[in-house]
């Protein structure tokens, strides 16, 4: 046997998790961009259905702990983020939090719902155009729960599409287009492009510089929140107002 030598992780390294989708092919590439490469970005995966109705993302909350329990256990982690914004908005933020801070070693767990809550405060966003890939009773929930938190989003589109595989292939040009023409119906102060596996992070500046509205997205929230949670207050251009200037 050759001779080796053990040597200590840093005990300063600073380590963020991540559940994704089974059937998501977006958040990852997209938080690797978002997230500084110093920080130790390490992601599990949780089983979910290749539909995207309430009963599948309902079951996620069965498998959540054991997703969150892959995750490596030897060190703590600043902050958990659950990639995935319908379901947080089925099984509830609180929810969510508990199932994975039971099965991690983590003081701080975020998702979607919960980050883009905080970011409408952090831009003073209260009014939103929602562009959702999803069928409607799954968006309707999301709706719901932004206005109990006081967000209102009383312009809406849905691209009506239930199938993962295929959301990740709607062209960015569509969201774009079809966010443009959401805003231009007016009265919202914001824009917000829902769901983690849809291709979204390119779009946002464009959509900025075209409609003069802040815009918001399910991976650049949760990547911003990720970040903020664990103390991490960098600001970067090209993502959008959210990473500019909060």
């Amino acid at each position: 046997m050759i001779d080796f030598a053990y040597e200590a992780l840093p005990t300063d390294e600073l380590r963020i998790g991540l559940i994704v989708l089974q059937t998501d092919e977006s958040l990852e590439r997209d938080l690797r961009q978002l997230i500084p490469a110093q920080i130790n970005l390490l992601v599990s995966r949780v089983p979910s259905g290749d539909e995207v109705t309430p009963d599948t993302l309902r079951q996620m909350a069965r498998d959540l702990p054991a997703a969150a329990r892959l995750l490596p256990q030897a060190q703590s982690y600043a902050v958990i983020g659950y990639g995935c914004t319908s379901g947080s908005a089925i099984i509830g933020p609180a929810v969510v939090s508990k199932l994975v801070r039971a099965a991690a070693p983590t003081p701080e767990v975020t998702n979607p719902v919960s980050a883009l809550v905080a970011a409408c405060a952090a831009l003073g966003l209260r009014r939103l155009a929602v562009l959702s890939p999803y069928v409607a009773e799954v968006s309707d929930r999301l709706r719901d729960v932004l206005a109990d938190e006081g967000i209102d989003t009383p312009v809406f589109g849905s691209f009506n599409e239930a199938r993962e595989d295929r959301v990740v292939r709607i062209a960015p040009v569509s969201i774009l287009a079809a966010a443009e023409a959401l805003a231009a119906k007016g009265g919202v102060d914001g824009i917000f492009l829902s769901c983690t596996n849809l291709r979204t992070l390119e779009v946002i500046a464009a959509l900025e510089a075209r409609t003069g509205l802040p815009v918001l997205s399910s991976n650049q929230v949760l990547g911003w929140h990720m970040l903020r949670r664990a103390g991490v207050g960098d600001r970067m251009q090209g993502y959008g107002r959210l990473f500019a200037e909060c």
